[in-house]
């Protein structure tokens, strides 16, 4: 017969084990950077929360600086926004051709060019503000990150981009594993404490 204090671990283990599993996971990857003429291109821009920032209110901005050349000044154009829960394309070049590719608990707040022309090339701007929603007071989180964007007329193979995604899914892997097998350790040297304090005892 199980003691209550072995019940107690067992309820205790399976529920540390669930929450690691059911923990989203936020990996802050770089952006793509080579675009391939008329496909749909990514812009990655993400921004990992932290445990404060949950409940924070979040602005994005996105803005295309023209290609830098000299004697002549970049133009910087904001093309698109993220604000009061609602994304909202700019009018421009680009307008009719973006989309939101965001996801729902606004850590990646990534944006997508449709029909990628020549004229995309230059530097995208992605800017993240994170206001939090205290009583006494309303602090906020800056996040700026820059995408320099080359246009190819064809895709060049990219197997440093692919190796990272594995080798990154690998290690999520080991520690999952790592964990379980940490903790059904410890349960066992848990159990035999047990069964040693009830042989004594009887």
């Amino acid at each position: 017969m199980q003691t209550p204090a072995r019940v107690h671990l067992q309820i205790v283990v399976l529920l540390l084990f669930w929450v690691h599993l059911s923990q989203p996971v936020c990996v802050d990857l770089p952006s793509g950077t080579e675009a391939v003429l008329g496909k749909m291109m990514k812009l990655t821009c993400i921004s990992c929360m932290k445990r404060e920032e949950v409940k924070a209110k979040t602005h994005v901005d996105w803005y295309y600086i023209t290609k830098m050349e000299e004697g002549v000044t970049p133009d910087k154009t904001l093309i698109y926004k993220y604000e009061g829960d609602f994304p909202m394309e700019m009018d421009g070049p680009f307008k009719g051709r973006l989309l939101w590719n965001g996801s729902q608990d606004l850590q990646d707040l990534s944006i997508s060019i449709v029909n990628v022309t020549y004229n995309d090339s230059g530097v995208y701007e992605c800017h993240v503000l994170r206001q939090f929603e205290f009583d006494s007071f309303t602090p906020s989180a800056y996040v700026l990150k820059n995408i320099t964007l080359r246009v190819k007329e064809e895709a060049s193979p990219d197997a440093t981009a692919l190796y990272s995604e594995i080798m990154m899914y690998l290690l999520l892997v080991f520690l999952t594993f790592w964990l379980l097998v940490e903790m059904v350790y410890c349960y066992r040297k848990i159990s035999k404490s047990d069964e040693l304090v009830q042989d004594i005892g009887y």
